[in-house]
């Protein structure tokens, strides 16, 4: 381990009093220290052209002005989550009905090389993965340090540096077999970067911050993937002609979209960077978040590019939020939840009218199914499921969509350029026929379907199986023919907990309980594919932990980042 700490340079002046016992400035009668960044993950090669002097300053700052904002909005979440658990129903906000109503006001609308958002292609930041992403045919690549990374030290510093040498040319990765692999075009004619943050939820526990009152705690993982990505790429990006464009995850109401809005305000002052320059995406992917679309873009229409369906999150934030309200909030097999039931149609139908009628992109969501280039067969249907979902979001108004695969590039292309022609996108189309009620989004025994043996195995075998890659490292895996990352791992548990707890009888008349439940464990483990350094014992301890314990963590990763990485 290393530890380097950094103290921000504006400390109290000499004349500030001091506390007699320990010297330390004071302010009125509490005493005071400069705020400081502790680093104790260990030091890789070339970690120390990421956290510089500079970096590690720029961190504390934004901790010293923003954390403690961060820590009362999550704590909000939980007030919300226990309120939720009683039986009040997230609504439209009455006290912000006047910005609803306001036909005003517009985002800002989209950056330089954001104009056209058709396909983009999502992916974590890793060295090979980034220069797959960075030769694909997609308008934008989504650099992902959130769902699709699993946040060990080593991923999240290096992932910085994938970005960092990508920006300046130097992107390179020879893999261990000795193929080699470069970006093969100039930056300026590869897809637009838009990295993903981690979510408010998320610490870096090998980054501490001390506050001014001496208090040590683990910094904040959105802090620190945006503030070490902005410090060092912004002007870069905007003299490529770009600019520092980011996805916003798990926003849970509008609040925490201005926080976001604060911390761009900030960064771009600090560092003599125009008001407006930063392009902002929201990720609608909570049923919290569904209800303040307008307040969200509201919050950050200086900054706003739009909005995208994030359909697998927003899935999971439906069990999680009304896990324990009985039957009729119970959801069948999750590969029986598609984009064509009722209460996710009025999600995704309201998302395009917002975001058209504040003149923001509404971007689509990311189909699970993968190619398979060994297997014809599973490539056709994967092929015959995206298109069919992108020509859905075609015709439906969105302006773009997400891919996980660079083979799934022209199929989704093809869909949408077959609606918008040359156009770059159809925010002109208004969507005036749509009403969405709070009804229609709560709608949730409007899914249908039943839960079946068949589906309790498969839940249990993806999360164990994900979990096992995430706990290697590897955050986005390719399971059964499915792109399977932490939400829809996140579906899986939720899903195995809520069942259990709602006592559900299976299509096939059998009850799920705790001896259900370790029977189709035992199933699920016995075909496991083993092999030499894997860590399936620690991905079973961690499925029990959340699925099968009285008390529903709220984000799987949570303990097992505490414990495992």
């Amino acid at each position: 381990m290393n530890t380097l700490t950094i103290e921000r340079t504006d400390a109290p002046p000499q004349a500030a009093r001091r506390s007699p016992r320990t010297g330390a400035p004071t302010t009125g009668s509490f005493a005071t220290v400069a705020p400081r960044i502790e680093v104790t993950g260990a030091a890789g090669e070339r970690y120390d052209e990421i956290l510089t002097p500079g970096a590690l300053e720029f961190l504390a700052e934004l901790h010293d002005r923003f954390a403690h904002t961060r820590h009362d909005l999550l704590a909000a979440r939980l007030q919300n989550r226990v309120d939720a658990a009683n039986g009040r129903d997230p609504k439209f906000l009455p006290e912000t009905e006047q910005i609803r109503r306001d036909p005003s006001w517009r985002v800002a609308g989209p950056g330089p090389g954001l104009e056209d958002r058709r396909v983009e292609i999502t992916g974590p930041t890793d060295r090979k993965m980034a220069i797959n992403a960075l030769n694909s045919d997609a308008k934008v690549w989504l650099a992902d340090q959130e769902d699709a990374t699993s946040p060990t030290w080593r991923n999240v510093i290096e992932g910085q540096l994938s970005l960092f040498d990508a920006l300046r040319g130097d992107l390179e990765y020879t893999s261990p077999e000795g193929k080699q692999y470069r970006v093969a075009r100039d930056i300026r004619e590869t897809p637009t970067i838009v990295m993903r943050p981690r979510g408010w939820h998320l610490t870096e526990k090998h980054i501490r911050f001390h506050d001014r009152a001496g208090r040590d705690m683990q910094a904040s993982g959105s802090l620190v993937d945006f503030g070490l990505y902005f410090f060092h790429n912004a002007k870069k990006l905007i003299e490529l002609g770009r600019g520092p464009y980011f996805y916003l995850p798990k926003l849970e109401s509008h609040r925490e979209a201005k926080l976001w809005n604060d911390i761009f305000v900030y960064a771009q002052d600090r560092l003599g960077i125009p008001h407006g320059t930063i392009r902002a995406t929201v990720l609608i992917e909570t049923i919290q978040a569904a209800f303040e679309m307008e307040e969200i873009l509201f919050e950050l229409r200086d900054h706003c590019a739009g909005l995208n369906a994030g359909r697998w999150d927003y899935i999971f934030s439906i069990v999680k939020t009304f896990r324990s309200r009985g039957r009729r909030w119970t959801l069948p097999d999750r590969k029986q939840i598609t984009m064509t039931v009722p209460f996710m149609r009025a999600y995704t139908e309201l998302l395009v009218a917002t975001c058209h009628k504040r003149g923001a992109h509404a971007i689509g969501g990311m189909s699970a199914f993968i190619p398979n280039r060994r297997d014809s067969e599973v490539t056709e249907r994967a092929l015959q499921a995206v298109s069919a979902d992108k020509r859905r979001e075609a015709s439906d108004g969105f302006d773009g969509t997400w891919v996980a695969h660079p083979d799934l590039i022209a199929t989704a292309r093809a869909e949408f350029d077959a609606v918008l022609g040359d156009r770059p996108n159809q925010v002109d189309r208004l969507r005036d026929d749509v009403s969405v009620t709070a009804a229609d989004l709560l709608d949730i025994p409007s899914a249908g379907g039943q839960v079946t043996e068949a589906g309790v195995v498969d839940n249990i075998s993806i999360a164990i199986r994900y979990l096992e890659s995430w706990l290697r490292g590897v955050g986005a895996a390719a399971i059964d023919n499915l792109m399977e990352d932490a939400a829809t791992a996140e579906i899986s548990r939720s899903q195995i907990w809520q069942w259990l707890h709602e006592n559900t009888v299976t299509a096939e008349g059998v009850r799920i309980d705790q001896t259900f439940i370790v029977g189709a464990m035992g199933e699920a483990v016995r075909a496991l594919p083993r092999f030499d350094g894997d860590r399936f014992d620690d991905a079973i301890q961690v499925f029990r932990s959340v699925a099968l314990e009285p008390e529903f963590p709220t984000f799987l990763t949570l303990g097992a980042y505490a414990r495992f990485l």
